[in-house]
């Protein structure tokens, strides 16, 4: 470790290069996109140190408290111990954490702690470059020497995993959230149910089909938004997974701009499946298929709008999460009424069974990393260990032993009680309050101890969320472990080209739907975008992401 002074001086250095470090929204592996994973028997007793035969820190001992940020502009963590599960946590194992707000500016607020040189003890963050920024300037603890004495991490998550977690000097730094094994996600196509009922449930397979049903919903409901395309437009991104086989939407999203063909990376503006979306979104647009305000709308009047019924088709993300409050409260008023899931929508002539429109990866979603502020780092990673392990996933899950569930079973997973589908919305207050706190989910642990319940139930007791995972979303959604952790440094050339890029793409994204009047307009827009892109280094940055690519392929066995 560095001393104090020489660690603010180099942070307070590398700071006005910081640009990537940015409050942002969470990806697809929120923990609602958890997934269904192969077993992993070995793992399933509750890990110690003392199990491990490695010694170290032991919770529960003594108190442990440490600071914890969460760097998203969106993000305000729930006060520690106010919850059934975390009170337990802090009751039985004597660990605090106290959180420090972004203040709805996470950029900000980041950089104001850099300069003061008060670091907090852990930041919650998006994997990759931003945590290099940190790295370099000797700000993060590596985890290497604590692996072995704490092994639930390395043990669910797997050499593989963690390796490709490692940075450039060779350790690992970053403890992932949501890591898997198997598919997971939940992009998809949600219909309201009532209204499809209503219609004579006419074909929803493909991009004509939905075409056709957009236009009857408009005829027949005109209060109600055709297809709901979510905050920032979202679901225009999802419709370019219908356009071409094996094709996930994250390839033309913002956050990668570069299409894989056979050893290189391609441009975004000259991808078919991303040319044709637009074309089809702006015809939507045109025919007031979609809301006119798309760019624009923030998450709370998405949300009001599906929880209310007031969409017929929704794409998104994670579309299960606002789906499943909506058909709760739907079917509480009528018992016809709620969502449904369709198979994701294709283009005439291609394989429905070769379509994807989410992504998973086995990294997950996001990290933690741990930084030299705090006072005993081994102690806070053994808890966040702790936390990813079968005890701690069924506590913040499902709060503590004894009301939703009552032992385990000879895998590990918990014995849920009746009360567990019986008071259904007590089961549900409590997992809504630990959303915000499970900051290490263990995807195959906790997926696995869900779905062996699930079996068990008649089909009208199956939790909502979890049938239409099982059905299509996990089936749905393509491994794109490869493609992890290709954005450039925010610093760099490469970087500062993504940047310009990226504003290129935005615009063109936006003007290529409202603005467009024709088709040949839409391709027009892209034909534009593309040459403003190659005069900023768009070939550059293209190299970039393929030369990285390479490199995950090759830590793969690829």
């Amino acid at each position: 470790m560095i001393s104090g002074k020489t660690k603010v001086s180099a942070l307070a250095a590398v700071l006005s290069l910081m640009i990537g470090l940015t409050g942002c929204t969470g990806g697809n592996n929120s923990p609602s996109n958890t997934s269904n994973s192969a077993n992993n028997a070995n793992a399933a007793a509750d890990n110690s140190p003392d199990a491990a035969g490695g010694g170290g820190y032991v919770l529960g001992e003594q108190p442990l408290e440490f600071s914890f940020y969460g760097h998203y502009d969106w993000y305000t963590m729930p006060n520690w111990g106010e919850d059934l599960s975390s009170k337990w946590i802090k009751d039985n194992k004597k660990v605090n954490v106290l959180p420090v707000s972004s203040g709805g500016n996470a950029k900000q607020k980041l950089s104001t702690m850099i300069v003061s040189g008060e670091l907090p003890d852990v930041i919650w963050m998006e994997r990759g470059a931003d945590v290099e920024q940190l790295r370099a300037a000797g700000a993060l603890v590596p985890f290497d020497d604590y692996l072995d004495k704490y092994p639930n991490l390395k043990e669910w998550a797997g050499e593989e995993t963690l390796d490709m977690l490692r940075s450039s000097d060779g350790k690992l730094y970053q403890f992932p959230n949501w890591y898997t094994t198997q598919p997971n996600g939940n992009t998809g196509y949600l219909v309201n149910k009532k209204i499809y009922n209503e219609l004579g449930t006419p074909p929803l397979e493909t991009t004509d089909d939905l075409y056709a049903y957009l236009k009857l919903v408009k005829e027949k409901y005109p209060d109600v938004v055709p297809f709901e395309v979510g905050q920032g437009a979202e679901g225009i991104d999802v419709l370019s997974s219908a356009f071409a086989e094996n094709r996930p939407y994250v390839f033309s999203a913002l956050s990668m701009m570069a299409i894989p063909s056979g050893n290189e990376m391609t441009s975004v503006f000259k991808d078919d499946a991303f040319r044709s979306s637009l074309v089809y979104a702006n015809q939507l647009y045109r025919d007031k298929l979609i809301s006119q305000d798309a760019f624009t709308q923030n998450l709370e009047q998405v949300e009001q709008k599906i929880i209310t019924g007031k969409i017929a088709v929704y794409a998104a993300s994670s579309p299960t999460e606002y789906g499943a409050i909506g058909n709760s409260l739907l079917k509480e008023q009528d018992p016809e009424a709620g969502y449904i899931m369709v198979w994701p929508i294709h283009k005439a002539g291609l394989d429905k069974n070769k379509i994807f429109p989410g992504a998973y990866n086995q990294l997950g979603w996001n990290v933690s990393v741990i930084t030299t502020a705090a006072k005993d780092p081994e102690a806070v990673f053994a808890f966040l260990d702790w936390f990813t392990g079968p005890e701690g996933q069924r506590i913040i899950m499902w709060g503590p032993e004894g009301k939703y569930w009552d032992g385990t079973d000879e895998e590990g997973a918990p014995l849920f009680t009746e009360a567990f589908t019986t008071d259904t919305k007590g089961r549900d207050e409590l997992m809504n309050a630990t959303v915000n706190l499970q900051w290490n989910g263990n995807t195959v642990y906790v997926d696995n101890s869900k779905m062996k319940f699930e079996s068990t139930l008649p089909e009208d007791q199956k939790s909502w969320e979890t049938k239409w995972q099982s059905e299509i979303t996990w089936k749905t959604q393509f491994d794109t472990t490869e493609f992890v952790n290709l954005a450039p440094a925010g610093d760099s050339q490469e970087g500062i080209i993504s940047q310009s890029v990226g504003e290129i793409y935005e615009k063109a994204r936006a003007q290529a739907v409202l603005n467009a009047k024709n088709e040949a307009e839409v391709l027009a827009i892209l034909d534009k975008a593309e040459a403003d892109a190659q005069q900023v280094g768009y070939s550059e940055l293209l190299k970039y992401k393929t030369e990285k690519w390479q490199e995950n392929r090759s830590k793969l066995g690829k």
